[in-house]
């Protein structure tokens, strides 16, 4: 009898240690292995190539948000926060990076820095003389190289393979459906080029004027010649300002090409003296893919 006592007893508490034990928490199905990658990027253009290739893998970031300028953009306090959870950080070469991309690695120092336009050769800005006008002095010499390498379809491809590259190590698991994706974008660029090179086709005038000149890489592509206002900020001397109408004139120019969220107090004028209008055009559009169509057709449309 005492036994069965005792086992009765011993069975009592192991239920009671049982019960009273902290209970294992159920994961989420999306869990591990299955989480998104935390991925922070510079400009939206990133966020959308990144995103086309990693698919639902990765959750991404953009520093810059719409409407600011890549130029002159400072982090605000919650965003550098976020870093923590960033597995990687993919620059592109815009001119904030120079300043904070040493903030950006020490508010998380794990994070891998991924340059997704290594390999590329960029090319100098514009220089600040127009034609009919010899450069005078080293204000008037090259500038520094130009960071706007999305604008080029051309080097899209190169970055998309960079971006590739970067998610296989990060995510080894997911690499066919990375590659998949890839190959995808690949295809609809190879689309996109083609097809701007059927909208520009029949354009006679290949000289377009700018004033933030975004569209280096862009002419470079397409064999245009973009005729600048503004460069790294500074504004057009008076002479500088009466050459370019010049030399407008003589191109039988008829637009002037503005950027969103910059003064186009100088290109309203530009446009008053050739009898034109300032057309808007972005290069900092998230949807990057149908943003380089249009703004293919607004050069074709100007160059006729």
């Amino acid at each position: 009898m005492k036994f069965y006592r005792v086992l009765l007893t011993l069975a009592l508490l192991t239920v009671f240690v049982i019960s009273c034990a902290p209970q294992a928490a159920t994961l989420p199905a999306n869990d591990g292995a299955n989480a998104p990658i935390n991925i922070t990027v510079s400009i939206l253009p990133q966020k959308y190539l990144v995103e086309r290739i990693g698919g639902s893998h990765v959750k991404v970031n953009a520093m810059v948000v719409e409407g600011a300028s890549p130029h002159t953009y400072e982090p605000k306090p919650e965003q550098m926060r976020e870093l923590a959870n960033s597995a990687a950080y993919f620059t592109i070469g815009v001119e904030y990076e120079h300043t904070w991309l040493d903030r950006i690695q020490d508010a998380n120092p794990d994070m891998q820095i991924v340059d997704m336009s290594e390999g590329i050769e960029r090319i100098p800005m514009v220089e600040h003389h127009h034609e009919g006008e010899e450069p005078q002095g080293e204000e008037h010499e090259e500038s520094g190289l130009d960071p706007h390498v999305w604008t080029s379809p051309r080097l899209v491809k190169l970055m998309a393979n960079n971006i590739l590259v970067a998610l296989v190590k990060l995510d080894p698991d997911h690499q066919i459906d990375f590659e998949q994706n890839s190959q995808a974008l690949n295809a609809d660029i190879d689309k996109l080029d083609k097809s701007i090179k059927s909208t520009l086709e029949g354009s006679a005038n290949r000289s377009f004027i700018v004033f933030h000149p975004a569209w280096g890489y862009f002419a470079q592509d397409y064999h245009l010649r973009q005729i600048p206002i503004e460069v790294e900020g500074q504004e057009p001397s008076p002479q500088e300002l009466v050459n370019i109408i010049d030399e407008a004139k003589e191109e039988h120019s008829k637009v002037v090409f503005a950027q969103p969220g910059i003064s186009t107090k100088t290109a309203d004028t530009i446009a008053q003296e050739i009898t034109g209008e300032v057309v808007l055009i972005n290069p900092l559009e998230e949807n990057w893919l149908e943003n380089l169509q249009k703004v293919a057709e607004a050069f074709a449309s100007a160059l006729k």
